[in-house]
């Protein structure tokens, strides 16, 4: 049994590097055609301090790279399972998964970069384009409006098409969907907020890349692990 899982960690270790080059060649082009384009902001660590979770005064809807963690509420693990270090979802698991890759259809300015989903969280890295959001799907989001966990109107100063908005669509919609599996209706889903970082060059990105690669083999050094005698709720 112990040679099989190492059998299987090799293999994953194997397919990490070379998705790892792949994804390296991937950045490096697109980075260099955003910063002939002037869309890359060079990092400044006096505008950057970090106050609160959200940087003030940031337009967090401009062309970038943002890397992303929303965690379940409680950090109740109603995902999957992490087995031989790889995560197997469940149905709500699948159900989040599901809504994550929908994103770029509802808001047409993003792209989806590497993500997981763990079992009580999800990590991702988010591209936001120069291309504005589809104002009819948001417009039939917002008309479904049922049961929902929070409200899916956005607060008062989120700027649509902008990472808040994306987060907070994504939020909303998983929870109503959830929550009417789970027969649970108003209960909170997620946890409040979101933690974000505005990724400022190659190699931000590509730490960002591998941590979330690596997760899952690393469950449990995760600041998000509980005890895995702890059992999934299904």
């Amino acid at each position: 049994m112990k040679f099989i899982s190492l059998k299987i960690l090799a293999v994953q270790a194997l397919k990490i590097l070379i998705s790892f080059a792949f994804l390296h060649l991937k950045y490096w082009l697109k980075l260099n055609h955003q910063m002939i384009s002037g869309h890359l902001m060079s990092y400044n660590p006096e505008k950057h301090h970090r106050r609160s979770i959200r940087l003030k005064g940031y337009d967090y809807s401009q062309p970038g790279w943002y890397f992303v963690t929303i965690c379940i509420q409680n950090r109740e693990m109603i995902l999957g399972n992490i087995e031989n270090g790889m995560m197997i979802l469940i149905n709500i698991g699948k159900i989040i998964n599901h809504h994550w890759q929908r994103q770029p259809h509802i808001f047409k300015n993003i792209e989806l970069d590497r993500y997981q989903i763990m079992p009580n969280h999800l990590h991702g890295i988010i591209h936001i384009a120069g291309v504005k959001h589809s104002e009819k799907h948001i417009s039939e989001k917002l008309n479904d409006s049922g049961g929902n966990a929070s409200p899916l109107q956005p607060p008062h100063g989120t700027v649509p098409g902008s990472l808040g908005a994306i987060m907070q669509n994504f939020q909303s919609v998983t929870a109503r969907k959830i929550n009417k599996i789970r027969k649970t209706p108003a209960a909170r889903l997620w946890q409040r907020n979101y933690y974000d970082h505005i990724i400022r060059d190659e190699n931000d990105y590509l730490t960002h890349w591998r941590y979330i690669e690596e997760n899952p083999m690393k469950w449990h050094e995760d600041c998000y692990w509980i005890d895995d005698n702890m059992e999934v709720v299904t």
